[in-house]
């Protein structure tokens, strides 16, 4: 169930006993981007990537924890122990391929193998097993650990991605929701005008000043406003539930934007400062440190170990196990060389088929990203500079547009001056009105565009801003 926006109002901080009716019904767009960022939903979304890689960082870090085994079997039969083997195992992964073991062995029985007789109080061995060729110097184990950590990182980035195209969107329907506001203040106050010339006309007519035929075409253009004002109404209306989307409180609570909420038609230095327009237009872009080439690098990072670890596996595969045995652990000279346990393992695989498909599709995966990369970068550059160079057209479209308006109501007032002392006609006046309302609103939909364009300048930097 949608609140009503009053509720959004106090959460926002709007309302003031110092502040005025006017003023506490203004959606401001800096107050407006804070409030999605801290309550969209997609934006805490974007949040659960951290959490992921932090949850996969600590299940990689698993790999390395200690281990304690027990392995008991019995087996009695028509009043016979044929066997009773205890066997207990304390082991410590490393990060290199050595892993530290100790163990207890105790085995008594009327059929017991042979190799399984030990002391009678049990048999205490410690050592250390090492792989050799194959999983020395990289191993699954130390590969998902590293390849954890660098999914945290490229996570944190993708994070400043995701939180800025949801601004980015948000912020574009603002845009479309002042725009909408601006035209509908444009068309009542062309509409009170309209009105006041028609009822001048009408006035006049009745008095033998004016031609029937000037009311009707008075009462025309009247209709005409009344029927763009609608326009404007509807336009409004819908951009406002547009916003709406974005509106959101605490607990997953959505806010409907009510009729009375405005945007602030001042809005231009509160988007160049939220955006920190003037530094992104006037500095150089480091584009390493963009996060979309962040994330590539920490996925490159990773492919590289995924690339060391499938060679690695060409490798043979020597595992060799040396442990001290002892009936006595409590004396530390009953340790020696002379009584121990100890194995060699060794495994190679003739033709290495799978293992060198797997190390050239890792390569292929590594190459693709790179190319990924140059790609992203030359795109980057290449819209940054565009978007840069579009600001500083429509900086000057607006000098030009606001000149224009200007003229057009000078036109506008000199057409209303000679209909007044009878050297010009209404026809005139109406064509010189719709020339004005033309230009506003063109001059209207040119600092949308403005605002968008500083809103995809700040997209394509995926700036993470602190609101």
């Amino acid at each position: 169930m949608r609140l009503k926006f009053s509720i959004l109002l106090i959460g926002l901080g709007f309302i003031s006993f110092a502040q005025t009716d006017q003023l506490s019904n203004v959606l401001r767009f800096d107050e407006y981007l804070g409030y999605v960022k801290k309550f969209h939903p997609i934006v805490k979304q974007a949040q659960l990537v951290i959490d992921e890689s932090q949850a996969k960082l600590m299940k990689s870090r698993g790999a390395f924890d200690p281990k304690l085994e027990v392995d008991y079997d019995r087996k009695k039969f028509k009043n016979t122990e044929y066997f009773d083997r205890l066997n207990g195992t304390f082991k410590i992964p490393t990060w290199f391929g050595v892993e530290l073991k100790a163990a207890f062995e105790e085995n008594t029985g009327d059929f017991l193998n042979p190799e399984a007789f030990v002391p009678e109080d049990g048999l205490y061995s410690a050592g250390v097993s090492v792989s050799l060729g194959q999983g020395l110097l990289i191993n699954s184990r130390m590969a998902s650990l590293k390849q954890a950590k660098l999914f945290r990182e490229q996570a944190k980035a993708d994070r400043d991605i995701y939180v800025n195209n949801i601004l980015f969107e948000a912020s574009l329907v603002y845009f479309k929701w002042l725009q909408a506001y601006n035209e509908l203040k444009l068309f009542e106050n062309i509409l009170v005008n309209a009105e006041l010339r028609f009822t001048g006309i009408q006035k006049g007519v009745e008095v033998g000043e004016n031609a029937e035929i000037d009311a009707t075409e008075a009462r025309i253009a009247v209709n005409n406003r009344k029927l763009g004002l609608e326009q404007s109404k509807v336009k409004l209306m819908k951009a406002a539930l547009e916003l709406s989307n974005f509106l959101w409180l605490e607990n997953n609570m959505p806010v409907e934007l009510q009729p009375n909420i405005i945007p602030d038609v001042n809005t231009e230095p509160i988007v160049d400062a939220t955006f920190n327009i003037n530094q992104l237009r006037d500095d150089e872009v480091m584009l390493d440190e963009h996060p979309k080439m962040l994330s590539l690098g920490y996925k490159l990072e990773g492919l590289e170990v995924d690339k060391r670890l499938k060679a690695n596996r060409l490798l043979p595969r020597i595992d060799v196990e040396y442990n001290f045995l002892t009936e006595a652990p409590e004396v530390a000279r009953s340790l020696n060389t002379a009584e121990y346990k100890g194995g060699l393992n060794l495994s190679f695989p003739l033709f290495l088929r799978k293992e060198r498909g797997d190390l050239r599709l890792a390569k292929i995966k590594l190459q693709d990203t790179e190319f990924e990369m140059d790609a992203t970068r030359v795109n980057l550059q290449n819209k940054i500079s565009a978007l840069k160079q579009e600001l500083e057209s429509y900086v000057a479209q607006n000098e030009i547009t606001t000149e224009m308006v200007s003229d057009y109501e000078r036109m506008l007032q000199a057409e209303e001056r000679k209909f007044q002392l009878g050297e010009s006609s209404l026809f005139l006046v109406n064509s010189r009105e719709s020339k004005l309302i033309d230009g506003q609103l063109k001059a209207i939909e040119i600092q949308n565009k403005f605002f968008s364009t500083k809103a995809k300048l700040f997209n394509s930097l995926a700036v993470n801003p602190e609101l």
